[in-house]
């Protein structure tokens, strides 16, 4: 088929590798414009953006696509059907028409469920078994156009924001394949979602990584999964970030003498921190100005006592 690819970020890449590799005629890619990255400030190319031109793909930055000069620009290429993997932008019902076969969109959960934006780190802080990747035909709404096909993933007990990101990409490339298939042969079925199923994911920001000590083990545990790689999760230790990329639930879920957030025990390869309901092991850390270590090699080089406290002062 002849299509418009439409995506920014890592997760997109994938699915317009996988375009071209089933040989479909991709012949325009439209992202979000360049931004400035890093301490220089250099502007920096959109992941999709440096996929495309890998293959000799013509790209468009537009500002706004709801933009009327945007919208001629997409008719001009007369596309059989626009695929949409985490673009960035809401598209107008101009667009949404243009295409024999309208636009499609590859989402990273099982709608109804986690519509908007950040469904696959919201899976991990919540704690979801299973999680999956959804093919939808898109509407003027957020992410509640008509389901066309799901496939599910589950999760595993060591699962981070970073490992589902990856997994569920390469789940939505194959599916976006067997999406298009189906609708150009005519065997696709479109399923309206239950909007009193539907629930809504808000953008990760970095303060989110911020821990809150009053919380429990179990659920700080799945934060600092789901925050890794980024935005991470975070405390403060004599006033320095400390970065916490690996973490585990020691043992029962005992509550401790301390208050939260306090150090419960020190050993040369172990450090707890009582909760607001049982004690949380630091595995992984990074002590602003540091590299990453395990929790060991931090000991090593850091004196901790029990009773100090993490958090802001």
């Amino acid at each position: 088929m002849k299509i418009i690819f439409m995506g920014t970020p890592d997760f997109s890449v994938g699915t317009l590798e996988a375009l071209v590799g089933a040989g479909h005629d991709v012949t325009l890619t439209v992202t979000q414009p360049d931004k400035p990255k890093g301490r220089g400030k250099s502007m920096q190319f959109p992941p999709v953006k440096e996929a495309a031109l890998a293959h000799g793909i013509e790209v468009y930055q537009p500002l706004r696509v709801r933009e009327q000069a945007c919208i001629e620009h997409l008719r001009d290429y007369e596309a059989d059907i626009i695929v949409v993997v985490a673009f960035g932008q809401i598209l107008p019902k101009e667009i949404l028409d243009m295409p024999r076969y309208g636009c499609i969109n590859v989402h990273a959960s099982l709608l109804p469920k986690y519509r908007g934006a950040a469904p696959i780190q919201w899976a991990v802080i919540n704690g979801e078994k299973v999680t999956g990747v959804t093919t939808m035909r898109m509407d003027e709404g957020l992410d509640t156009g008509d389901m066309i096909m799901k496939e599910e993933v589950a999760l595993t007990p060591e699962e981070t924001g970073g490992s589902l990101f990856d997994r569920l990409a390469g789940t939505g490339a194959q599916l976006c394949l067997r999406t298009l298939e189906a609708i150009e042969n005519g065997t696709a079925t479109y399923t309206p979602q239950d909007p009193g199923a539907a629930t809504h994911t808000a953008m990760i920001k970095k303060q989110l990584g911020e821990i809150d000590w009053n919380k429990s083990a179990p659920e700080l545990e799945r934060l600092i999964r789901g925050l890794n790689p980024w935005p991470s999760a975070y405390t403060y230790l004599n006033g320095k970030t400390l970065k916490i990329w690996k973490a585990a639930v020691s043992g029962q879920l005992r509550d401790g003498t301390q208050e939260p957030g306090r150090v419960a025990e020190v050993k040369k390869d172990r450090l707890a921190v009582q909760t607001g309901q049982g004690m949380l092991e630091l595995l992984e850390v990074q002590l602003e100005g540091k590299k990453r270590m395990t929790i060991d090699a931090f000991l090593r080089g850091y004196s901790l006592e029990a009773g100090c406290r993490l958090g802001k002062e």
